[in-house]
């Protein structure tokens, strides 16, 4: 299913206030729901189950593409000297502020605490990333245009 018609799912859920929604197109079905969380009266989150044909049928992804496995790897055993800025929401990575543009940062480069590293796009609003740690840009985990999950590790400072 396209990432395009998850979103436009999630937008249509938080619009109506329906709590519960799942969709099947052939073998893959998606549910989305809506949760808040106990006790806080805060704004309900969103929640995707996104379920595919059988693991036969999918040809298999390779591990540097898929979020999951970077996310493992840079939770792994991270440096004493090293910090790993994460998602702090689901959206899509842009290293850029426009196509064609020059990225906010490359690997390598000196940053200051406040410096815009990204932008993530979520739900039609484009929300900068900004460090929380001076340093150098050791690794960037995520290419431009792809798809981020909350929590999911974005760059790596020393």
């Amino acid at each position: 299913m396209d990432i395009r018609k998850i979103k436009k799912l999630i937008e249509l859920l938080e619009e109506s206030g329906i709590a519960e929604i799942e969709i099947k197109e052939g073998e893959e079905a998606v549910r989305i729901s809506r949760m808040a969380a106990p006790g806080t009266g805060a704004q309900p989150l969103t929640q995707v189950v996104h379920t595919a044909a059988p693991a036969a049928a999918v040809p298999p992804r390779l591990p540097e593409l898929q979020p999951a496995a970077l996310a493992e790897a840079a939770a792994g055993k991270p440096k004493p000297n090293e910090h790993v800025i994460t998602a702090p929401m689901v959206g899509t990575f842009y290293a850029a502020p426009s196509p064609g543009a020059k990225p906010f940062v490359e690997i390598g480069d000196e940053i200051k605490v406040g410096q815009v590293l990204c932008v993530i796009e979520a739900m039609k609003m484009m929300n900068q990333i900004e460090a929380d740690k001076a340093g150098h840009i050791a690794s960037i985990m995520a290419r431009n245009g792809d798809p981020v999950e909350f929590g999911q590790p974005l760059f790596v400072i020393e």
